[in-house]
């Protein structure tokens, strides 16, 4: 007989996990978020840093996010009300490397307020979260599912139901042995990463453009981070790499990437920063998404949501953790 889901375990406080996390608990779960990191966001991300003892901030993950879903606009609602999210209203444009051209403004972009972590932080405040804990292993006792983090050994909890809201290279190691069909998905997925730059200038560039999709390597966007709604501080933009060639420069060193991204910053209208920090994104993106939106096993009592469940981006992740956690309470009723 399975046991009746009374408490769950989430790894992973991105947008995925938190989703989950928030309708569980709302339907009455005891439910513990456990995150790797020093707080809640994943890729979702902002950098904060001091230059010359002047205050920095970047959005150097997920860009912005669309609201196409209604149960996921009615979510994004809810932050702008919290005033933890606003509508981004760049001028956008295009370039091949040669000609440029604007890119029409088709859906609303929203972006966090004051930074793009808002809502990720936001949705953590209501949450029993753990960071600094990475899951290192799950063990299934007649108490329930044992988990061990690399910081504190084996923990004492016991969970009905453990779900994974992490990306499917980090899924392997733990379902490996305990769930052939959650392992075997996540084998069938390859993830490439992304190199993301951030750069700080002493005054405003004159660019004609807040966002730029580059259609040519070692690019694929452009933007002025301090562009959007409820920033303050220097000058900033970010530059992503292109996903094919940010995996065939994985490895390279921190510097040799920068080196070539800001010459093809220069190449689009830029100029070279006063500084810049370079940050490597390992899972960023699916060359091939498995659009099931999630997985559950039920005889196994594990379950797994992210973006690369349900067609990348932020909400394709919000709506994995969502669908998911309806899924787990009809499965409790």
């Amino acid at each position: 007989m399975m046991r009746v889901l009374e408490r769950v375990a989430i790894v992973g406080a991105g947008m995925a996990g938190l989703a989950c996390a928030t309708v569980l608990q709302n339907a009455g779960l005891q439910v513990t978020v456990f995150e790797k990191s020093r707080g809640a966001s994943g890729r979702v991300s902002t950098r904060l840093g001091v230059d010359d003892n002047e205050p920095w901030q970047c959005d150097h993950g997920a860009q912005y996010f669309t609201a196409r879903d209604a149960n996921f606009h009615a979510e994004v609602l809810r932050w702008q009300q919290a005033g933890v999210a606003g509508i981004w209203n760049p001028r956008l444009k295009e370039t091949d490397g040669l000609a440029f051209w604007v890119k029409e403004k088709t859906v609303e972009r929203f972006v966090g307020v004051p930074r793009n972590n808002a809502p990720a932080q936001f949705l953590s405040e209501s949450l029993n979260l753990k960071i600094n804990a990475t899951v290192t292993q799950m063990l299934h006792k007649p108490e329930g599912w044992q988990l061990q983090t690399r910081e504190q050994g084996w923990l004492e909890d016991y969970f009905d139901a453990v779900i994974l809201a992490i990306p499917a290279p980090q899924v392997m190691p733990l379902v490996t042995g305990l769930s052939t069909k959650l392992a075997l998905l996540a084998s069938s997925i390859k993830m490439r990463g992304c190199w993301a730059l951030m750069l700080r200038f002493d005054a405003p560039l004159k660019l004609k453009f807040d966002g730029l999709f580059v259609n040519k390597p070692p690019l694929s966007w452009v933007a002025r981070d301090s562009s959007k709604p409820g920033r303050n501080g220097p000058e900033t933009w970010v530059l992503h790499g292109e996903a094919m060639w940010s995996e065939t420069h994985i490895d390279d060193s921190p510097e040799s990437v920068a080196e070539k991204m800001i010459d093809a910053f220069l190449a689009v209208g830029g100029r070279v920063p006063n500084a810049y920090t370079a940050h490597r994104w390992r899972y960023a993106d699916c060359e091939n998404v498995a659009n099931l939106g999630n997985a559950w096993d039920n005889q196994a009592q594990i379950g797994l949501c992210g973006d690369w469940l349900n067609g990348g981006k932020v909400q394709g992740a919000w709506l994995s953790g969502y669908t998911l956690a309806q899924k787990l309470l009809a499965v409790k009723l």
